[in-house]
């Protein structure tokens, strides 16, 4: 795949030996594909073999960051990517609509909706998003480091 052509900017030029592994999909912006998209990163993940650990948050953030892109944007559909890069696990979930200014932080105690981002900022090790160009929406991505492992 040529460097630019993913969801996710190229993070680093890859040292012989380094593993990189990509998987995409995309659901229909609805509520049930929350779970459909945490199903789809269950099973890449399993085949990846992930630590116990990152492979939770992982399935977290997916779920986190898909939910928000159903429930704040008026998109047709959802693309998320996963990107393992050596030692560290990329997620990204691109929407087609976006709000000015992007996601943030900053639920109050008694906010029903808002949670989400404060967990996925608790889980990672580096977020963020950004205009995924032409108008076409927002990427809103996160970074996590990986053992090896999963016990299936």
């Amino acid at each position: 795949m040529a460097p630019g052509s993913a969801l996710i900017p190229r993070l680093m030029d890859l040292s012989p030996g380094t593993e990189a592994l990509r998987y995409c999909f995309a659901l229909p912006a609805h509520p049930e594909s929350v779970a459909g998209a945490r199903r789809l990163t269950r099973s890449r993940l399993d085949e990846w073999r992930l630590s116990d650990d990152a492979y939770d948050a992982a399935v977290l953030i997916v779920s986190e960051l898909v939910t928000n892109a159903v429930v704040h944007t008026a998109s047709a559909r959802v693309v998320c990517e996963l990107r393992r890069l050596g030692s560290r696990l990329r997620i990204a979930v691109q929407d087609q609509g976006h709000q000015p200014g992007g996601p943030q932080l900053g639920a109050g105690a008694d906010d029903e909706h808002g949670r989400g981002l404060l967990l996925v900022d608790a889980m990672c090790s580096a977020w963020g998003s950004r205009d995924a160009g032409n108008g076409s929406g927002r990427i809103v991505w996160a970074e996590l480091p990986h053992g090896s492992e999963h016990s299936c």
